[in-house]
């Protein structure tokens, strides 16, 4: 599957998708990730033929910035 987004063409199958090592069998909130050409996708594990969202390298890195710095920690 190709897809054509934010000026990219990124294409899904040669995306080769990582799951967080702090991901088991004891948690259902899991997303796997893959690096493609100049995007990042991101899909739910629970259902890999599902939607999946691109982000730009800059987008990428803002996101890990911020999940580093406590942005978006609930309490």
């Amino acid at each position: 599957m190709n897809i054509a987004t934010k000026g990219m063409s990124v294409d899904l199958e040669q995306a080769v998708w990582r799951k967080s090592t702090r991901s088991g069998p004891w948690t259902d909130n899991c997303v796997e990730v893959a690096f493609v050409g100049e995007a990042i996708a991101v899909r739910d594990s629970k259902n890999p033929t599902g939607g999946v969202l691109v982000f730009t390298a800059s987008e990428w890195d803002a996101f890990v910035d911020g999940a580093k710095d406590g942005e978006f920690d609930l309490a």
